[in-house]
C-alpha cells in the first residue's frame, strides 16, 4: 500500500500537471514549422516509384527509432532479460534493422495511471519520442498542437495486406477514430469488440442439482437466482449462497451489472440513437429506471451480496472462488479468472456461458464501445516514419501469418509461461482471432484434425486436451475449455456475431472538451446514485441523477456529441 505522503505528492503532481496542460492548451502548444521534410520527400519519391514498398523490408545500415513504454506488473522476463533487451528488441535488429531506443520506461497503465501522467508531462514540456503511444485524448492534443505527421500516405504505402485486414476487422471505426480532417494522423492498437460483450454465467451442477431449466428469459435468470440463495444449493444446510454477484465499481469485468441492464434494453455509459435519430446517452435513459428497480428488490430479497457496495472484482472474485456464489453477468475470460479457483476448490463445479435474456419480446442486445486501448502517433521531422508500420506487419505476421511457425510463435508469445507478446512497442490485434481460435478448436476436436490449426490455436487446444484426458492438476485447461472449447464462451459470442445482435457505441471520438472537463465528476455521481438506488435508496432518485447530469455538463456533452457525428 502506498504511503499517505507519496498520495499527497501524486495529488499535487497532478493538479500541477493540470494547469501546465491547460496553460498549454489555451495558448496554443508551439508549432513546428516545416514538417518532416526529409520523410515527406521520401514518400513523394516513392509515390512515383514502380517498384513497391516492402512491408518487412530490412534497413541496411540499421536505425534508430525513440519511443517511450508504459508498462505494468504483469510483465515478467526471462533471466538476464528486460523490456529493454528481450527476444522482441533481438528480432526487430535481426528481422528489420531497427535499433529501439526508449526514453523513459513507467509501470501503471490504468486509466490515470503513472504511464498517462508521465505522457502528459512530455506532451506539456515538449520531451517527445519520434514515436509516440498516446490515448484518445493525447492524440487529439498532439494533432491540435499541430506537433504529428500525417500518416496517410505512409500507411497506404507500407501497411501489409494482413496489418490492413486486421485494421478493418472490427469495423471502419478504428481507423476513423485516428483520423482528422481525412488524414490518418495516428495508427490505432485494435482490439475485438465482440471479445468486449457480456453474456450470463451459471454454475449448471447447481441447475441439475436442483432441476432448473437453463436462462432463456429474465425471468428464467430471476428463479434461478431466487432458487441458489435460499435451496442450498450447496447442500451445506446453511443459508450461504447468493444468487447474482455483483462487485462495487459496476460496470466491466467480473461481477458487473452490465450484462443485465442490457437484459432491460438499457446501455450505460454508450451513445446511442433515440427514435428521432438524436444521439443520446444510455446511463439516463427510461429503461434504466425499470432495471435499476429490480436491481434493488433482488438486494432487498438477499439474491445479491450485502456487501457488494465495498467489494471490487477482486473481492468479488473471492467469493465466488469460496463456491458461495451461482450466476452472474460477466465477460468471456471469466473462466480463466476467476472461476477456474472454484474449480480448483471444489471439483464438482461446473460453469456454462449462455447468451443475454430479454425481460420482453424484444431480444437482448450487447452495446460495446470502440476497441481501440492505444493510437500509436510519429512526431513531425521523424526519419523513416514507416518503421512504425513495419514493427506492427512484423509483429502481426509473427502471430498469425501465413509465414508463422510453432516454434517461431512460441519464441515470440508464449515461451516459458512469459507473456512475451507483451514486449513489442506497436501492435494490432485481429478482432476475429479468439472466435476463430474456438471456432477452428471445435472443428479440430469434431473431426480429430489438427494439422489446419494456427500455432496459437495448437496451444490453446494443448491446454484444453490436458482436461479433456483428466490429468491432474488440469484445472487451467478447463478454463481455457470453458471459454474457446466446443461449449465455451465464444460460442455464445459466435451467437452474437451471427444474430447481429452486437451493437457499437455511436461516438468514438476522442473525449470532447466538456467530457475532459466533467466526464470525470459525472461518472462519479452515477456510480454513487444507483449504487445506493440498489442498496435502498428511493427509485425516484434516478430522475433527480437524470435532471443533475444534464445541468452539471451532460446536455453541453450531448450537443458535442452530436455536432460531432452530424459532421462525420
Amino acid at each position: 500500500m502506498k504511503k499517505m505522503r507519496d498520495r499527497t505528492w501524486v495529488t499535487v503532481l497532478l493538479v500541477m500537471l493540470m494547469v501546465v496542460v491547460s496553460a498549454c492548451s489555451s495558448s496554443g502548444v508551439k508549432k513546428e514549422e516545416g514538417g518532416n521534410k526529409n520523410a515527406e520527400k521520401q514518400v513523394n519519391e516513392e509515390k512515383g516509384n514502380t517498384t513497391p514498398a516492402d512491408p518487412l523490408g530490412k534497413y541496411d545500415p540499421p536505425i534508430e527509432i525513440t519511443t517511450v513504454r508504459i508498462v505494468n506488473d504483469t510483465y515478467k522476463y526471462a533471466e538476464g532479460e528486460s523490456i529493454e533487451n528481450n527476444v522482441w528488441t533481438r528480432t526487430l535488429q535481426d528481422k528489420l534493422g531497427i535499433n529501439l531506443k526508449n526514453k523513459w520506461v513507467v509501470s501503471g497503465d490504468g486509466p490515470g495511471g503513472q504511464g498517462e501522467q508521465k505522457m502528459n508531462v512530455s506532451i506539456a514540456s515538449g520531451d517527445l519520442p519520434d514515436f509516440i503511444p498516446v490515448n484518445a485524448k493525447q492524440l487529439k492534443q498532439l494533432v491540435e498542437a499541430d506537433l504529428l505527421m500525417d500518416l496517410t500516405d505512409v500507411y497506404e504505402k507500407y501497411a501489409s495486406p494482413f496489418t490492413k485486414e486486421i485494421m478493418n476487422q472490427d469495423g471502419p471505426n478504428a481507423l476513423a477514430s485516428a483520423t482528422f480532417d481525412g488524414k490518418l494522423m495516428a495508427i490505432p492498437n485494435t482490439g475485438s469488440s465482440m471479445d468486449n460483450t457480456m453474456m450470463i454465467w451459471v454454475r449448471t451442477d447447481w441447475l441439475k442439482k436442483l432441476n432448473l431449466p437453463e436462462p432463456k428469459t429474465m425471468d428464467d435468470v430471476l428463479a434461478i437466482s431466487e432458487a441458489f440463495t435460499t435451496q442450498d444449493p450447496d447442500g451445506n444446510g446453511k443459508p450461504d449462497t447468493i444468487g447474482i454477484s455483483l462487485n462495487k465499481d459496476l460496470y466491466g469485468g467480473y461481477a458487473s451489472i452490465d450484462g443485465f441492464l442490457n437484459g432491460y434494453h438499457a446501455y450505460p455509459r454508450q451513445w446511442m440513437k433515440d427514435s428521432s435519430g438524436k444521439i443520446v446517452f444510455g446511463s439516463i435513459q427510461p429503461e434504466m429506471k425499470q432495471a435499476l428497480a429490480k436491481l434493488q428488490e433482488l438486494y432487498k430479497k438477499g439474491q445479491i451480496d450485502r456487501e457488494f457496495g465495498v467489494k471490487d472484482g477482486g473481492k468479488a472474485a473471492e467469493f465466488a472462488a469460496s463456491g458461495r456464489v451461482g450466476l452472474h453477468f460477466g465477460g468471456m475470460a471469466n473462466p480463466l479468472w476467476p472461476l477456474v479457483d472454484n474449480k480448483k476448490n471444489d471439483k464438482n463445479a461446473q460453469w456454462q456461458s449462455y447468451p443475454l435474456v430479454s425481460v420482453d419480446d424484444k431480444p437482448a442486445q450487447s452495446r460495446v464501445g470502440l476497441a481501440v486501448g492505444q493510437y500509436y502517433a510519429v512526431l513531425k521531422d521523424t526519419q523513416n516514419p514507416e518503421a512504425l508500420l513495419k514493427v506492427i506487419n512484423l509483429f502481426v505476421e509473427t502471430g498469425w501469418g501465413e509465414t508463422t511457425t510453432a516454434d517461431n510463435y512460441a519464441e515470440h508469445f508464449t515461451k516459458g509461461g512469459i507473456e512475451r507478446h507483451k514486449y513489442p512497442p506497436f501492435q494490432a490485434w485481429p478482432a476475429r482471432k479468439n472466435l476463430d481460435i474456438h471456432l477452428n478448436i471445435s472443428k479440430a476436436i469434431e473431426t480429430g484434425d489438427k494439422s489446419k490449426l494456427n500455432p496459437e490455436e495448437t496451444d490453446n487446444l494443448g491446454q484444453i486436451e490436458t482436461y479433456l484426458q483428466g490429468k491432474e492438476g488440469s484445472e487451467l485447461g478447463w478454463g481455457y475449455e470453458r471459454v474457446f472449447g466446443t461449449d465455451g464462451s465464444f460460442k455464445t459470442i459466435n451467437k452474437y456475431v451471427t444474430d447481429n445482435s452486437i451493437l457499437m457505441s455511436e461516438f468514438y471520438e476522442a473525449p470532447t472538451e466538456t467530457m475532459i472537463q466533467k466526464d470525470a465528476t459525472l461518472q462519479k455521481m452515477e456510480l454513487e446514485v444507483f449504487s445506493k438506488i440498489i442498496m435502498g435508496d428511493p427509485i425516484d432518485n434516478f430522475d433527480k441523477f437524470v435532471t443533475d447530469w444534464k445541468k452539471l455538463g451532460g446536455d453541453a456533452i450531448t450537443e458535442e456529441v452530436n455536432a460531432w457525428y452530424a459532421a462525420k
